[in-house]
């Protein structure tokens, strides 16, 4: 009698054992392999084993995703929100919008630091500050960062940035900042614009569509207040901050390009710089020329200024670094978010009315934001999605009839008598 000894192979991805017995003697086949049906019927199973697990994965993701874009929602909105209340509350006691502009933006100095500490705890291959440092240089040239790439693509985005600050901090002294969130919103409208007249970018009707809703809502916010010089300063003074922030990011688009995130980081420590070599003397000169004048330096509300410098670096940092974990559409639906937390709030500290006028300009102008959020391909993912509908149509109704007469037909055999009936 032959002998043979079993052997247990490991868990296939269906996590069921397979049973192989080999042979010590002879030259016998094993007569417990499987046969070639089980066998396919066995790789089905693991087939379908992995897709399930794939799909399991890709679900969580997307989840996971979700939430994130969810709390980066929420984070943007408050922050956003946070920064236009407590600088509308900073004026109260300290007016002096482009000191403040300059102040908050010297705290853009930490994005770098901030980046590297977080490549420190991340990364497996930890570099030194300037080894990162160096490598990121290469985003501006093939030389780095001298003097005249500084002067020549750093300076021009600085003095950009210090004018979409101060413009709109200098609007909410004017007018309440509810008019102030919903109009800077228009700034997507003003980007899609240059993009397509500088960029070349791709044509879309729905975006003309939604840039032309954006200046009818313009107009109809300058309406509301019944043409006032007051309200026409401020509402000018937003639009000139939405079309700065518009230009700053066409250019860079132009100019530099896209950037990974410790070069973006980079760049705005840099502007910092900028801020701290260049712009410094101005809040000096508006000082003593009692333009922004304050009586002493014990009289600064020092925490709101601190306050609004922290709010406006958390909402610059997570619209710069939020789609490292979210969708970048998810972020800029926290902007849109925060015009009813504006409202709501001066609904509570001003005297805002909230006529037709400006309720349907607040709808409007949301409307095209919303609008200039479709993705360029949304137009064939609506017939493509259109189409299915179709064919599913299509083939559910033949299913249909095909039950309808298969039924028909055997009530009809059922009723039909036997031919044997009549034969002899």
């Amino acid at each position: 009698m032959k002998k043979h000894s079993a052997r247990v192979a490991p868990l296939s991805a269906c996590n069921s054992p397979v049973l192989t017995l080999t042979k010590v003697e002879g030259d016998e086949r094993s007569r417990e392999s499987p046969a070639p049906a089980e066998a396919q019927m066995q790789a089905g199973v693991e087939a379908s084993g992995r897709g399930n697990r794939c799909c399991w994965k890709c679900s969580v993701t997307h989840l996971k995703k979700f939430f994130w874009g969810v709390a980066v929602v929420l984070g943007v909105c408050s922050s956003w929100s946070g920064s236009t209340q407590l600088a509308k509350l900073t004026f109260k006691k300290f007016d002096a919008p482009f000191t403040l502009t300059w102040f908050a933006t010297n705290w853009n100095f930490l994005f770098f630091p901030l980046y590297y500490i977080g490549h420190v705890f991340k990364s497996a291959e930890k570099q030194s500050p300037k080894q990162r440092y160096r490598e990121f240089c290469g985003f501006f040239g093939d030389n780095g960062l001298t003097l005249k790439v500084f002067f020549t693509k750093a300076a021009p985005f600085g003095v950009l940035w210090t004018l979409t600050n101060y413009l709109y901090l200098h609007a909410i002294k004017k007018i309440n900042t509810t008019d102030v969130s919903v109009l800077f919103c228009c700034n997507k409208a003003f980007v899609f614009l240059l993009s397509w007249i500088v960029l070349r970018d791709r044509f879309m009707g729905v975006r003309i569509v939604a840039a032309i809703l954006a200046i009818a809502g313009i107009v109809m916010m300058t309406y509301a207040d019944g043409f006032h010089s007051h309200s026409v300063i401020g509402i000018a003074l937003v639009v000139g901050s939405a079309s700065m922030s518009a230009l700053y990011k066409v250019l860079f688009k132009l100019l530099l390009g896209s950037a990974k995130f410790g070069e973006a980081a980079l760049f705005l420590s840099v502007l910092a710089v900028f801020n701290v070599l260049f712009v410094t003397c101005i809040p000096i000169i508006l000082y003593f020329t009692k333009v922004e004048y304050w009586s002493s330096f014990d009289a600064i509300p020092w925490g709101n200024l601190c306050g609004f410098s922290v709010l406006l670096l958390t909402f610059n940092s997570l619209l710069n670094f939020g789609i490292a974990i979210t969708y970048p559409t998810l972020i800029s639906l926290g902007i849109v978010l925060s015009v009813p937390v504006n409202a709501v709030v001066d609904h509570y500290t001003s005297e805002i009315v909230f006529n037709s006028v400006r309720v349907i300009a607040i709808v409007i102008i949301g409307l095209g934001f919303l609008l200039l959020l479709l993705p360029e391909e949304w137009d064939v993912w609506l017939i493509k999605l259109l189409t299915r509908l179709k064919v599913r149509k299509k083939e559910e109704i033949p299913e249909g009839n095909g039950d309808i007469v298969s039924g028909l037909q055997n009530k009809s055999r059922r009723t039909r008598p036997s031919m044997s009936y009549f034969t002899h």
